[in-house]
C-alpha cells in the first residue's frame, strides 16, 4: 500500500474564523499558523499548499502575558547604517494590532513559496467586523 499524497488542484479549502479576544498572542498565532499550513487536515501533505483561509477578528483585544508589553520589542533595519527602528510592542498593538498578530504568524511558518503562499491566505481585522461573508466562513470551535 503506498502512501497518500494531496495534489494541489485536489484540496478543498474552507474558511475559519478565529476571535482572539482575551487570549495569548502567540497561542492564536499558532493555531492560526497550523490551519494556515493545513495540518489540522488528515490529507496534510508537507510540499503542497494545503491550508485553508483564516479570518483573525478582535485583533486589537489580544494579550501578552507577563512583562512583554513593555520588555518585547518589534525591531526593523532601513538598511542604511545607524537604520535600526525599534517599537515597543505595547505602542504596537496600541496603533497596529493587525501587524502584531501579522508578525506572529510569519515567524511560525516556513521561509519559502508555502510559507508565502500560507500568508497569502491570513485577513486580520481590529473590531469584529470583516468583509468575507460572501465566503461562509465557520467559527473555529477547537480550543486555542
Amino acid at each position: 500500500m503506498s502512501t497518500y499524497m494531496a495534489k494541489a488542484n485536489e484540496m478543498d479549502r474552507k474558511w475559519y474564523i478565529i476571535d482572539a479576544d482575551s487570549k495569548p498572542l502567540g497561542r492564536v498565532a499558532a493555531q492560526v499558523a497550523k490551519i494556515l499550513r493545513g495540518k489540522h487536515k488528515p490529507t496534510y501533505t508537507p510540499h503542497v499548499d494545503s491550508g485553508d483561509h483564516v479570518i483573525v477578528i478582535n485583533a486589537d483585544k489580544v494579550i501578552l502575558t507577563g512583562r512583554k508589553l513593555d520588555q518585547k520589542y518589534y525591531r526593523r533595519h532601513t538598511g542604511y547604517v545607524g537604520g535600526l527602528k525599534e517599537i515597543k510592542y505595547r505602542e504596537l498593538l496600541k496603533n497596529n494590532p493587525e501587524k502584531a498578530i501579522t508578525l506572529a504568524v510569519k515567524g511560525m511558518v516556513p521561509r519559502n513559496s508555502l510559507g508565502r503562499a500560507a500568508m497569502k491566505k491570513l485577513r486580520v481585522y481590529k473590531g469584529t467586523e470583516h468583509d468575507h461573508q460572501a465566503q461562509k466562513p465557520e467559527v473555529w470551535t477547537q480550543e486555542l
